[in-house]
């Protein structure tokens, strides 16, 4: 099942199907949906799977594999890029917290988040070709978004599976942090993301004309918060 818990501010989207590894299942999917909708108004939105093996493990084979024709294939396709879309075109910071590995379709889930953190003993990899298929939620694109054309064809192209540090190496991880810290050092970074003007941020680094970052900032200057942070910052030591 998936699940969708409103802290202060935060959505946290779990997958929990320890059966499948986290598996996505078209039930999956409509479930997916559906968080998101209740996830409408949070500041920042968190992805993670339950357990500690498997962020998500990709597609649910047992269950995909009742799909043989080319226009049920492509609806699938379409349906889980689309929740993809929406994860990506979500107005605040979102993060996926990789608490285990994320192979094939689970790292294209990965990848529509704006942000990833990662246990210290996972591994990503979007190996889609060990299945004779390729990458089918949009995260073919984005991945050259993240570490380059050439890269990623050699990634996407080979199935290669990368260790953790690895792929922080590349940008495909953005910070890796040790398992025995990991759940409450992503928590830490999604609450502050929640909490600080990042989405004002993330608007502006997504294409913000001169006029309209000049307004976000000038509406931030003025705000009674700012004011508050800033009288700290002066009268700091007095």
């Amino acid at each position: 099942m998936v699940e969708l818990e409103i802290d202060d501010g935060l959505a946290i989207i779990t997958i929990d199907r320890p059966h499948a590894r986290n598996a996505i299942s078209l039930e999956t999917m409509d479930q997916l949906d559906e968080a998101l909708d209740g996830a409408r108004g949070a500041s920042a939105l968190a992805l993670t799977g339950a357990g500690d093996k498997a962020f998500v493990s990709g597609g649910d084979l047992k269950e995909l594999s009742a799909l043989r024709t080319v226009e049920q294939a492509g609806a699938m396709s379409f349906r889980m890029r689309s929740i993809c879309d929406r994860i990506a075109g979500f107005p605040g910071p979102t993060v996926a917290a990789l608490n285990g590995h994320a192979l094939g379709g689970g790292a294209e889930f990965a990848v529509s988040a704006d942000i990833r953190l990662a246990a210290d003993d996972i591994k990503i990899g979007f190996n889609q070709v060990a299945l004779e298929i390729m990458p089918a939620w949009g995260g073919a694109e984005r991945l050259v978004e993240l570490v380059g054309y050439s890269r990623a064809l050699l990634l996407a192209g080979t199935g290669r599976i990368l260790a953790a540090t690895d792929a922080e190496h590349i940008g495909l991880i953005d910070q890796v942090i040790p398992r025995a810290s990991f759940d409450e050092q992503w928590r830490l970074t999604a609450r502050l993301l929640a909490k600080r003007p990042a989405g004002q941020v993330k608007r502006v680094m997504r294409g913000a004309s001169t006029t309209e970052a000049v307004a976000a900032f000038a509406q931030l200057w003025v705000a009674d918060e700012h004011w508050a942070a800033a009288d700290k910052v002066m009268n700091k030591g007095k």
